[in-house]
């Protein structure tokens, strides 16, 4: 676990007429100043000191608002250089895709009007996504990224005007210019009064009042003063920072003479939306004494479309209970979906409290998987589309952070292999209770060896396929004889599927996928006598 994190914590503002004007006014000057900025430094070949310099002198003001609007743009930039490795492997894959169409088409003898019109098209895509290809690799090369400030999604908007809810362009622009001046960024840092020299919090009779300092050019004074604030979460963080920004003797042997502050930087951030204005409030958090101990055994988590499957251990890998947490996201707003996985996310905190076992979660590169999303079945691919699957992770981390457990991250190789062949028959587990068994035990460092010669392993509808291991070569790692064995499954799988010996879906193998805990249930028998059109839909991973 981490010593220390940075933390958010937010609360609406309470302001009167004449606050809500100035804060428009530093909004619009901050924005205005972020893209004079950017601009310059892609067309002027100046220095991050000269450009400081140029806009104290000619726009009124501070170079810690100057470093604020820089490193703004700085995390914009770094945002997008992330991002564009994505892209590109996204658009290669799309444009591989789309040449398989055209060369399919090219192969027949003749084709139809239909069929022609097709062909037309998919060449009018490839080319399209070539051009994007093109644009991604040169921004790549050239370490020149393109940031449309207001977002691209409302600036295509004045092209179809009454499609996006707008009577003519005046009502487009008016929104079009409240999106790009919607907020205001302050930078802060350990060495500065109250962890930040423009803006101030301080605690007054239980409340937070808050100062903060307005540049000259506006000329609405030195300081714009907000009173009676209050943080649903995060006041003890938030005071503990302020505190702790004290002035102390240097230590001896410093050539420096007079004192130096020491404390926790707080970065102070206002958005405003339909409802007003919010304050959010960035500051390093001390982590608590970790109470989880390895000792005691470990909780698997396996990070599924609509639930978590989580599984406990013992200290000595054996399994003990497993359970299922629900996350219904479809359809849901974001708050919706942020609420869901707070109180599920909840209830895994709470187990791992009192067990004081570590959470062990996989370490997933969802960007690949995004790039391939039709070869995934149709709930995997919209978990991957909706972005959840972040907002979980971090929701995780953050609360095990906050409660002193330790999240272990480990390597996502064959987990569901492993879970189908070694537990899920043995333990009567669904595949991912069965994976996240293998996920803890591979957290604390246990064996991965199959546990038998012939094995019987279900498959999502209540089916089952049993077959022999393959032979293992003992000079490679045991992960080279499980990508063998998976291999060998699915090919029993299609083959099993393709004979016409599906059996058909047991109602008992809902009680599996319940909330409770189960406990050692056998795989019921089942009957035979059904096909399925899709072979992958049976495949358990």
């Amino acid at each position: 676990m981490t010593e220390s994190s940075v933390f958010t914590y937010q609360t609406r503002l309470d302001l009167s007429p004449e606050q809500l004007l100035a804060l428009d006014a530093l909004c619009d000057l901050h924005s205005r100043l972020e893209r004079k900025l950017y601009a310059m430094q892609k067309a002027e070949n100046l220095t991050r000191n000269e450009l400081k310099r140029y806009f104290i002198e000619h726009f009124g003001i501070s170079a810690r608002m100057f470093n604020s609007i820089a490193i703004s743009i700085d995390g914009k930039k770094q945002s997008i250089k992330e991002l564009l490795t994505r892209y590109i492997s996204e658009t290669k894959v799309r444009i591989g895709k789309m040449r398989i169409k055209i060369t399919n088409l090219k192969k027949r003898k003749s084709l139809s009007q239909k069929q022609l019109f097709s062909l037309h098209q998919y060449q009018r895509k490839l080319a399209i996504l070539m051009s994007k290809l093109s644009d991604f690799e040169k921004q790549k090369e050239i370490k020149s990224y393109a940031i449309c400030f207001g977002t691209r999604k409302l600036f295509h908007a004045q092209y179809h005007l009454e499609a996006n809810g707008y009577q003519n362009h005046e009502e487009w622009q008016a929104d079009w210019r409240a999106s790009r001046a919607n907020q205001c960024f302050f930078v802060g840092s350990k060495d500065e009064s109250a962890g930040n020299m423009l803006c101030q919090l301080k605690q007054v009779d239980g409340h937070f009042s808050l100062q903060l300092r307005l540049p000259d050019s506006l000329n609405l004074g030195k300081y714009l003063h907000i009173t009676a604030l209050d943080f649903a979460y995060g006041k003890d963080n938030i005071l503990a920072a302020i505190n702790s920004c004290v002035r102390v003797e240097r230590a001896d042997g410093d050539m420096r003479k007079g004192k130096q502050r020491i404390g926790n930087a707080l970065t102070y951030r206002f958005v405003r939306d339909q409802a007003g204005y919010r304050l959010f409030v960035s500051t390093n958090v001390i982590a608590p004494k970790r109470i989880s101990n390895r000792n005691c055994g470990a909780i698997g988590v396996d990070l599924n479309s609509d639930h978590l499957a989580v599984s406990q251990i013992d200290h000595r890998g054996n399994w003990i209970s497993s359970s299922q947490l629900p996350l219904h996201l479809h359809h849901k707003t974001s708050r919706q979906a942020g609420a869901i996985i707070g109180d599920q996310v909840k209830v895994l905190v709470e187990l791992a409290k009192n067990t004081c076992r570590p959470i062990v979660m996989e370490q997933l590169d969802f960007s690949k998987k995004k790039a391939a999303l039709s070869k995934s079945n149709p709930d995997y691919a919209r978990m991957l589309s909706s972005l959840a699957y972040n907002k979980i992770i971090q929701t995780i981390k953050a609360a095990c952070f906050r409660a002193g457990i330790e999240v272990i991250e480990v390597n996502p190789a064959f987990t569901s292999t492993i879970g189908a062949v070694n537990y899920a028959q043995a333990h009567g587990l669904s595949i991912h209770q069965a994976a996240a068994i293998a996920i803890a035990r591979r957290g604390l460092g246990f064996s991965e060896n199959p546990t038998k010669r012939v094995v019987f392993v279900p498959t999502r509808n209540g089916s089952h396929v049993t077959f022999p291991l393959p032979a293992r070569n003992h000079r490679k790692h045991v992960w080279s004889h499980w990508s063998d064995i998976r291999k060998s499954l699915i090919a029993a799988q299609k083959a099993h599927t393709q004979s016409g010996n599906l059996p058909a879906p047991l109602s008992s193998m809902k009680n599996l996928s319940s909330a409770n805990c189960v406990s050692g249930m056998q795989m019921p028998r089942v009957s035979q006598g059904l096909l399925l059109p899709d072979v992958d839909q049976i495949i358990p991973f």
